[in-house]
Formats: C-alpha cells, structure tokens, sequence
C-alpha cells in the first residue's frame, strides 16, 4: 500500500505549495548594492559571539552556513563580505511577497521571513494546476521584489518542504500523488525534519540510512523505541502529514527554533540564543502594536525531553539584545545535569498587550 492509498481514507487530498525565497537575506543586500553581486556575502555582525544570519551562495561554496560562528565562518571563506543584517528592509519585502500569496490563497502559513507552507487545492485566480500557481507566483516575486524563489508542489506539507530544496536555487519540484514512494524512499534519512546528527547516529546503528530503510519498522518498534517521535517517524515515512495550512492569525506566542547540528551543553548555547533572539525580535515587530512581555526559553535535550522557562521583567523587553540577554539568562533556571546535551533550542515571546493600552494602564505585575 503506497502513502496515497493510506491517507485517502482519512484526508482529502490537498495541493501544498513550500515557497522558500533563495539566500533572502544575503540576496536583499546584494539586490540593493550591486558592487556586492557575485560575490561572497555573509549577513552578520563581526565580533566573538556573532553567528551568521545567512550566507550568499558564492559563500556557500565555502562551506559556510547559517547559525555557524561568525568567525568560523571568516577562515572558512577569509574574502567574505561581511553586512550587518537589516530586518526592517527584509520585513518589507516580506509583505510585499505576502500580499503576492494572499492574492492566489487565503491559505498562507509563513513560518519565517522568507518561506511560507501555501494550500492552492482551490486558488482565487483559478489556476490549472498547483505546479502553474507555483510558476505564477515565482514570476510575481521576481517582477515585484527583483529576488528569486524556490518551490516544491507536493500532496502535503512534509513533502513539499523537502521538495522545494530539490531545484535551488529558482526552481521548483513537484511530487505528485502517484509519485510520492520515488521521491521518498531513497532519500536519505537527514533529509526527515527533526532527524539532525544524533538520532542519524542512532537510525544509522538500526541500520536506517534511508527513508526507505526506516519505512520496514513497525509503528509499535518505533513508538517503544522514540515514543511519539516514533510515531511520527512511522508516519513520515509512508508519506503521510495530515497537518492543514494554518493561517497566522494574532499569535500567543512568537519564536525561533532551531536543531542543532550537534548537540550541545547550556554553557554552549549563547551564540544560539542570540541568532534566534534576533529572528524572533523581528517578527515581534511584526506584531506592532501589540507588544509582549514574556520571554521563554525553549530547550529539547537528546532524548527529546522538551524543558521551557519564562519570565516577565517588570519593564517589557524594547531590544533583541535585551532579548538574547534574558533568554541566556534563563539558562540559570534549567535544573539539569551541567552535561546534559541539547539538540534544539528555541526563544519565544509571549503575553501579548496592545501597546497603546499599556501605555495608559498601571503595570499589574
């Protein structure tokens, strides 16, 4: 029985678009300084703790990465061009590639500045198929924004995710329902969201290196094994992600999370908080007027027990450094093993209020 024929009984089928602009960041800087296209660039501020935002593909042959050390990413590629990163041109654009989307779907769930999950089954401007909305849309963000996109069109969000990484960069890749055991299978086990370098390590030792490998365990194997995450692994293997496209409305919370790519102490987490701090911050000022007062650190260790820990300063935080500082700060609450590994780390804002009423209410904290 192939994913298709397993999930029909219970879902209808859907046509998810993943858009996912090309190195946005790095590509914004060198749409708006051409001395710096084709060129190796490296959105992020120099300095001991500083990480890098993202990288231009030019510096991605070096092997530089986002979320590596900023200084690693200097020897790494020392003719890098460094740019400070600028969020509030970044979220303009981002709106602008919104308003693109919103005009084909009112099904858009964006997961960051620059890619959001698009439900195309039924679009305003009747397009024939989900791979044309596809095209379309690249061909609206190009003429609007002078940047490109990439996408990958596929039965469900699981799989159009990885497919949009198929053709980068301006390019897309459509996984049909008839197609969807082709793709899977052979991938590699990495290429499954939440499988980062230790739980390869641990498939790997099962002798799992594809998903194709992992498709000959049984559910009840893996769910003693993993727990939920077995399940999950169980499902994702046969293809299968019911999850719908959720539009953002107004958020509980705002934040940025990450699996590392190894697993990491608490006293190693500081460069991490800070980039994430950064991410969240800016989405936090998407929100604007409504502003939060609650900072929440977020920690899964490997063996995927998941700890939080939040806290609301008597003054709000106005800074993604004020951020970063609280969120580190909240390290000092994680009542743990000193060696206890983590494998991702999140930052997250909460406790929404509409700025203009906390501007004329006493403070109740």
């Amino acid at each position: 029985m192939n994913a298709q024929t397993e999930t029909s009984a219970s879902a209808p089928l859907r046509k998810i678009v993943h858009v996912d602009m090309d190195a946005f960041y790095a590509s914004v800087e060198q749409r708006d300084d051409p001395s710096l296209q084709g060129k190796p660039v490296v959105v992020a501020k120099r300095g001991l703790r500083s990480v890098v935002t993202a990288a231009s593909y030019e510096a991605r042959v070096f092997g530089v990465r986002s979320a590596m050390p900023a200084m690693r990413a200097e020897r790494l590629c020392p003719q890098a061009i460094f740019v400070d990163p600028h969020f509030d041109r970044y979220r303009a654009i981002s709106r602008q590639i919104r308003e693109i989307f919103l005009r084909h779907t009112d099904l858009v769930e964006p997961l960051s500045l620059d890619e959001a999950y698009l439900d195309v089954t039924v679009t305003h401007t009747n397009m024939p198929s989900a791979t044309e909305a596809a095209r379309v849309i690249r061909a609206e963000i190009l003429e609007v924004t002078g940047l490109t996109a990439s996408a990958g069109i596929a039965p469900n969000k699981f799989l159009a995710k990885i497919a949009s990484d198929w053709r980068k960069p301006n390019g897309q890749f459509v996984v049909t329902p008839k197609r969807v055991d082709a793709f899977l299978l052979p991938l590699p086990i990495g290429k499954v969201p939440g499988v980062g370098p230790k739980m390869k390590e641990k498939l790997a030792a099962l002798d799992v290196h594809t998903v194709g490998d992992l498709r000959a365990f049984e559910q009840a194997e893996l769910v003693k094994r993993y727990g939920r995450w077995g399940r999950r692994l169980y499902e994702l293997a046969r293809g299968i992600d019911e999850r719908p496209v959720q539009p953002k409305r107004d958020a509980a919370q705002v934040s940025s999370e990450d699996t590392l790519r190894e697993d990491l102490r608490l006293d190693e987490l500081a460069e991490h908080i800070q980039r994430l701090a950064e991410k969240t911050w800016a989405n936090h000022e998407r929100k604007l007027p409504r502003v939060a007062r609650t900072v929440v650190l977020k920690l899964k260790t490997t063996d995927f027990q998941i700890l939080t820990r939040s806290f609301t300063p008597p003054s709000r935080p106005t800074s993604a450094t004020e951020l970063a500082d609280i969120a580190c700060a909240l390290r000092d609450r994680v009542d743990a093993d000193p060696n206890t590994r983590y494998r991702l780390v999140g930052v997250g804002l909460s406790g929404f209020v509409d700025s203009r009423e906390e501007a004329v209410q006493p403070s109740l904290l």
